[in-house]
């Protein structure tokens, strides 16, 4: 099963140190989870729009503003779960959301 992960909140790194170190840390846990990796993701700019029902277009975010994303490969939302525990954008303060996705075509 795939599950997609998403980040909500923390920071970007203030220095190149801290990037580096930041850098470092996700290079390390994508590493870790070797093939489960489906897509590393992205983080999102704060650049948003929201489509409502009737076709009228908003700026911002629905919610709380969710920051990136990453896709893994994982046998059970459990499991999967456990996997977005040890996710490094938890170090910078994030929260992380993990939906399980199924196959439509």
């Amino acid at each position: 099963m795939r599950y997609l992960l998403i980040y909500y909140g923390g920071r970007m790194p203030a220095t190149p140190a801290e990037q580096a170190r930041v850098m470092k840390q996700w290079t390390t846990w994508f590493t870790k989870l070797g093939p489960a990796i489906v897509d590393p993701g992205n983080p999102f700019s704060g650049h948003v729009n929201k489509i409502d029902a009737d076709g009228e277009v908003a700026r911002g975010p629905i919610g709380r503003r969710a920051t990136g994303y990453s896709i893994i490969e994982a046998p059970s939302l459990k499991a999967a779960t456990k996997v977005a525990r040890t996710c490094p954008v938890i170090k910078g303060g994030a929260q992380v959301a993990v939906y399980e996705t199924f196959n439509v075509m």
